[in-house]
């Protein structure tokens, strides 16, 4: 069963040494290295990062990083070995979760990159909403994404 537990240093250091993404995810496979996500989020004050703990085994993470006006970012990562096989389902949720526990946070908001559609499907099927296109560099690369986000009453529903 999966749970969320707040990152520590033992966790970052297994994280980077994860095998690199199949073919299919390679352009993530940055996310996982040394300035990638990890080293980036961990000094952002209002930045959490949670390891999607599996049996003691860390399956994924998830970051979520607030910002003013009730807004928070997430960003997601999975063991390469878990990718595709309904994990990112089960991380998305919880980390909603999460980042809805905080009374002040109103929407949370992501980029999916547009060369992703199976992660835009999850994201659609959780009740994210598309709200427009952007284009990010990655690693002096162009990269188009789609940009959605999800209220707090589209993720409880009306009794939010």
């Amino acid at each position: 069963m999966i749970f969320l537990r707040q990152i520590t240093q033992d966790d970052i250091a297994v994280i980077k040494g994860w095998p690199p993404y199949p073919a299919e995810f390679s352009d993530l496979d940055y996310a996982l290295r040394d300035e990638g996500w990890l080293d980036e989020y961990s000094q952002k004050p209002d930045a959490e990062i949670l390891i999607a703990d599996d049996g003691g085994t860390a399956a994924g993470f998830s970051i979520i990083a607030r910002e003013p006006g009730g807004i928070a970012e997430f960003r997601i990562a999975l063991h390469p070995e878990r990718c595709g096989r309904g994990v990112g389902r089960t991380v998305t949720y919880l980390s909603l979760v999460h980042g809805f526990s905080d009374t002040t946070t109103g929407t949370v908001r992501l980029i999916v990159r547009k060369n992703n559609p199976r992660a835009k499907r999850l994201y659609e099927g959780m009740h994210f909403r598309n709200t427009g296109e952007c284009m990010e560099e990655i690693q002096g690369k162009p990269v188009e994404f789609y940009r959605m986000d999800i209220n707090r009453i589209a993720f409880y529903g009306a009794d939010a």
